[in-house]
């Protein structure tokens, strides 16, 4: 075999794999496009849905209606979010939340939009009664998505909105009544149980439990609404004064996109209430779109969800004698074809929801009731 023949049989050998290395890039390429696609793409529903934490029933109403007449998912969720920071006697959202460790009201929030994909959230914000607005602020009017503290203050007050006493007469009275309840080892006296003021006996009487001694796991409080439109769209909402008495600054998974709220206009939307460092670690909110995209309807993406919430929980402090988590995480979600679904690690909560057949309080469905699966 002369050299040119010799030369010619070996760029033929050294053909065959290259290009066969080039078509398993290609496919490798293909498969990763394909990856983030949703499994199916569903008929939207024709009339709106929403749903929300049991404390948004009004919420999901004024969300439903505001779809119906056009608006926006994100619009109609911070408009029916809104409802509920106003109400002072919701104490674990907005004007009238608990406040911190301080006695200061501090106020997280966050907003998503499905159809461009933005966000925009502000935590430990004080002296703004609808953090939620100002959240949907960020996303419209910056390039950032998260403002915290002073800064989100400052971002607030340009655009209005002028610093408000967001502390309660009653959140004052149940705050000092925690303090002083919370060592023998300060300097703080709790009055005798004949002196208590009835406004905290009453809420004691209404809420048992709540401020039980030496509880690992203090009560959590949160709104968060995840809403569909006629068109296919999603937008979702999650305000929350936080954790009650926690330390200052601290800032829990609602203004975090991911662990308190996310969505995704070819797929869905979902978002948590309850113990926001659990959601965080799991990036709770995320996981469960992906389920959903991964074909899983709403119910069994979020009990998967939880699933994985429970597994990762491995500090002592954070669980029962049985190994299950001795805190709650409550998850909501609704997908492209208007499926809907709350649940929760523990049994006996309910979610509000609002579509064509009205708005209603619905039972969650559950990892755990009672120490059985």
């Amino acid at each position: 075999m002369d050299r040119r023949s010799f030369l010619g049989a070996l760029m033929a050998s050294l053909a065959v794999p290259l290009s066969a290395r080039r078509a398993e890039a290609q496919s490798r390429r293909r498969s990763r496009r394909l990856a983030v696609r949703p499994t199916v793409r569903p008929t939207p529903p024709t009339n709106p849905v929403a749903i929300a934490s049991a404390n948004g029933l009004e919420a999901v109403k004024l969300a439903y209606d505001a779809m119906s007449r056009g608006a926006s998912p994100v619009d109609a969720a911070t408009r029916g979010v809104r409802v509920v920071e106003l109400d002072p006697k919701d104490y674990t959202v907005g004007y009238g939340g608990l406040p911190n460790f301080d006695g200061v009201v501090q106020l997280d929030a966050a907003v998503m939009d499905g159809p461009s994909g933005k966000a925009g959230a502000v935590a430990a914000l004080e002296g703004v009664k609808t953090p939620s607005e100002v959240a949907k602020l960020v996303m419209d009017r910056t390039d950032h998505v998260l403002l915290v503290g002073e800064g989100a203050r400052r971002f607030a007050t340009m655009h209005g909105y002028r610093h408000e006493d967001l502390l309660t007469e009653l959140s004052r009275k149940l705050w000092l009544y925690w303090r002083e309840n919370l060592s023998t080892q300060d300097d703080w006296v709790e009055p005798a149980e004949e002196k208590l003021d009835p406004d905290v006996r009453r809420f004691l009487e209404d809420h048992r439990g709540m401020f039980r001694p030496n509880q690992t796991v203090r009560p959590t409080g949160t709104i968060h609404l995840s809403a569909l439109s006629p068109r296919g769209d999603v937008g979702c909402c999650t305000t929350t004064s936080g954790l009650f008495f926690k330390v200052p600054g601290r800032v829990g998974d609602s203004p975090l996109i991911g662990a308190g709220l996310y969505c995704d206009n070819d797929v869905g939307s979902a978002g948590a209430t309850g113990r926001g460092e659990s959601a965080i670690l799991s990036n709770a909110s995320h996981t469960a779109v992906e389920h959903m995209r991964g074909g899983r309807p709403p119910q069994q993406a979020l009990l998967e969800t939880l699933e994985r919430v429970a597994h990762l929980t491995r500090d002592p402090r954070l669980l029962r004698a049985d190994g299950k988590p001795n805190f709650n995480l409550r998850l909501y979600a609704v997908d492209k074809a208007g499926r809907y679904a709350s649940a929760a690690i523990w049994g006996g909560g309910r979610f509000a929801v609002a579509d064509h057949n009205g708005a209603r309080l619905e039972e969650q469905a559950y990892l755990y009731d009672h120490g059985r699966r």
